[in-house]
């Protein structure tokens, strides 16, 4: 069986585009895959955090995964800072990669951009610990968005490089989405993809927010002039897109869907998809809370902690072994 690997940073509540384009799709392949599900805290303190709010932003996610679909008997979830091999094999590739390669990352130069008091080495530094976290579970799938592909391009160059100067033991992975999920785009702007961090409380819908808000918003999202519920992102961007969320929470084709709002009004058809949104929601923060509440929670990430380690240490002392670190073990 293939292994996957997939880190999401504590840094705010997930969208419902989160989750039907990732979230959902990862509870769908943990029979297909060995999966580890990974919340990478230390990526997220490249930039400030406050240590109670970051705490809890840590349980909050651990608990989505869980409401998500996330079965601990088939996949490995866990806290990255609680694995040291993560930094320790971190260090490692950093050590081979190049001052320019990290400083051509995108996501480097967009972010160095906008500090004011100086870059964090931290920034520079991302994307080989992102590395470690990919080859400490001999990764085959890595599933990313677009922003992130640059960095398992460079991973994918890293592991050649180990290879090729030490022993060929690091696994090279590829990068692929084993269920392709729906892109949702923003609720008042269709052109942009929905994300946590838009200033524009009205273009997204978080997991964890009270559902007849959530409601509230599919009512007034954008769509356009002429009425009629039809798929076409081109020129119905926003019908389209809110057929997309439609189809992915109840499981009815586009096809279908088109079919059924026929002959209704955009009325109708938003008011019955607010209906749809507000269940899922009503429903997944009931899982979500029956997870944050309990001390199941913590017995899961125990679990995933300790099989993460066991895993991850047999990677990192081989990666040791090859550069020559340490003494040399049996």
């Amino acid at each position: 069986m293939e292994t996957l690997f997939s880190g999401i940073q504590p840094s705010g509540i997930p969208t419902l585009g989160n989750y039907i384009g990732a979230l959902k799709q990862f509870s769908e392949v943990q029979d297909d895959y060995d999966c580890y599900f990974c919340i990478v805290d230390q990526h997220a303190i490249t930039a400030p955090q406050d240590r109670v709010k970051l705490r809890e932003q840590i349980r909050q996610l651990a608990a989505i995964y869980l409401a998500s679909g996330i079965d601990p008997e088939k996949s490995t979830l866990f806290i990255q800072s609680e694995v040291p091999a993560h930094v320790q094999a971190g260090w490692m590739l950093t050590t081979i990669s190049t001052i320019g390669e990290l400083e051509r990352m995108t996501q480097f130069k967009d972010k160095a951009q906008k500090q004011t008091e100086g870059i964090p080495a931290g920034l520079l530094t991302y994307p080989p610990l992102m590395a470690s976290d990919i080859v400490l579970y001999d990764t085959n799938i890595v599933p990313v968005g677009e922003d992130q592909k640059q960095h398992i391009e460079l991973t994918r160059n890293l592991v050649e490089r180990f290879n090729s100067r030490y022993d060929d033991i690091l696994v090279k992975p590829e990068i692929r989405m084993p269920k392709v999920g729906g892109r949702v785009m923003s609720l008042q702007d269709p052109t942009s993809k929905m994300s946590k961090s838009d200033n524009n409380h009205k273009n997204y819908i978080s997991l964890l927010e009270d559902p007849a808000a959530a409601a509230k918003k599919i009512k007034s999202a954008v769509t356009d002039s002429d009425g009629e519920v039809k798929y076409d992102v081109e020129n119905k961007p926003g019908v389209s897109n809110l057929l997309s969320i439609y189809s992915s929470l109840t499981d009815e084709s586009v096809s279908d869907l088109e079919a059924k709002y026929k002959d209704s009004n955009y009325g109708e058809f938003k008011n019955d998809l607010a209906e749809v949104v507000k269940s899922f929601l009503t429903d997944f923060q009931e899982r979500y809370e029956n997870y944050y509440n309990s001390d199941k929670l913590d017995e899961i990430l125990d679990l995933g902690r300790d099989k993460a380690q066991q895993t991850s240490e047999k990677t990192l002392q081989k990666m040791e072994n090859a550069m020559g670190l340490g003494r040399k073990r049996n």
